[in-house]
């Protein structure tokens, strides 16, 4: 029986490593699509890196301009509810 179970676990370890020897000669292959894939990446940062500073500097802009049209409404609210109370 022990000698059974060894021979199994040799003859899956040989086939094991022929497969490892097959994906070494694949080697330039998997160069090439780490290079691929650092590009990708290194982009992905980049995007990342101008995105969001200029996503904040937007909504930024964007909350302070609603804000000065906001106060403005209500100056000229309030400056319209005083003139129409003033002639009576």
């Amino acid at each position: 029986m022990d000698d059974e179970l060894q021979s199994a676990l040799g003859s899956a370890l040989e086939s094991a490593l022929e497969k490892a020897g097959d994906a070494v000669t694949l080697a330039p292959v998997s160069t090439a699509n780490a290079h691929i894939f650092g590009l990708i990446a290194a982009l992905g940062v980049v995007m990342t890196l101008v995105y969001l500073p200029l996503r904040l500097f937007l909504t930024l802009t964007t909350r302070s301009r609603r804000l000065r049209l906001l106060q403005r409404i209500r100056r000229l609210r309030e400056e319209l509810g005083q003139s129409v109370a003033a002639p009576d």
